[in-house]
């Protein structure tokens, strides 16, 4: 017996280590997904594991992964390998007895729930959410990370995301700079936002929205204007997760419009925010979810 079981960890430490060693070889950066993160001819656009492209839109939690231009190909961090990566380790073990189904505990038999069912589970902890509002305000969000990156200016979503996704998609942004290269994304469409998943840990609401866009994505040389990779006259069609964090109690008030996009959600105040995530008039730190939700990961899902 003790044998058997000494075999089988074995097994699992060896699958263990090719796993690691596949990832490591996979990528070596992580940063979120912004745009369409189409892979080109001979690389890939960048635009989100957190992350992204909100335009994160490699990161992700958020987990999202991602990528970065001129070294990067398919977003520093493809997901879809380690999907299969995951899968394949999966069933490995678990036809070697090593991890056992269970219906309630199997992640890959996860429930899904409607967009109302999440909201009358948000309304039980915050019984002024509305679905509508909030999914009408994480399209506009994803708008306005795409014309951030095209205009090459990420301080204007400095409000919105966490201090980790800020940097990450910051840092990728510059590598285009530092290339003399914009990655534009135009006629951005928002076809779908939904609501896709709430949850509590620790001190913090986790929500996801996935939304369902279409967009024109293709790299272009800042001086010449000629197009290096994609096509600007194709439309490019993507869905997203981004997830949205705020401290556990912080509740929707009465009447809110939705999280204004031009106000400091502490003081009210014109949103002047400084590289540290403070409200340039009140001081308040407004991008740690303490006062309302903030962008922490983008990850695109297909």
């Amino acid at each position: 017996m003790r044998k058997n079981q000494s075999k089988k960890i074995v097994k699992f430490l060896i699958i263990l280590t090719v796993m690691i060693t596949v990832l490591i070889t996979i990528s070596t950066k992580v940063f979120a997904d912004v745009g369409s993160y189409q892979r080109y001819s001979g690389s890939s656009s960048s635009s989100s594991k957190s992350s992204s492209s909100s335009s994160r839109s490699r990161s992700s939690s958020s987990s999202t992964g991602g990528s970065s231009s001129g070294t990067s190909t398919g977003g520093v961090f493809s997901i879809f390998p380690v999907i299969i990566l995951f899968l394949i380790v999966y069933f490995i073990l678990r036809k070697n007895g090593i991890i056992k189904g269970s219906a309630k505990n199997n992640i890959l038999e996860e429930t899904k729930e409607s967009p109302e069912e999440i909201e009358n589970k948000i309304k039980q902890v915050d019984p002024m959410f509305n679905k509508e509002k909030m999914e009408s305000w994480a399209g506009d969000i994803f708008v306005k990370l795409q014309n951030a990156w095209t205009n090459r200016d990420w301080s204007i979503i400095r409000p919105f995301e966490t201090n980790e996704l800020f940097e990450q998609h910051n840092a990728q942004l510059q590598e285009y700079i530092n290339n003399n290269k914009i990655n534009v994304m135009e006629r951005i469409c928002i076809e779908k936002s939904i609501l896709a998943s709430f949850r509590q840990a620790g001190d913090k609401d986790i929500l996801d929205i996935n939304i369902s866009s279409c967009m024109k994505d293709y790299i272009i040389d800042a001086t010449t204007k000629k197009v290096l990779e994609g096509d600007k006259n194709t439309d490019r069609r993507n869905t997203y997760k981004l997830t949205f964090i705020r401290k556990t109690g912080v509740l929707t008030k009465e009447g809110e419009a939705k999280h204004s996009t031009t106000n400091c959600p502490n003081c009210g105040a014109p949103t002047q925010v400084t590289i540290a995530g403070k409200c340039d008039y009140c001081g308040s730190i407004i991008t740690t979810g303490e006062h309302d939700w903030v962008l922490s990961g983008l990850t695109r899902i297909f």
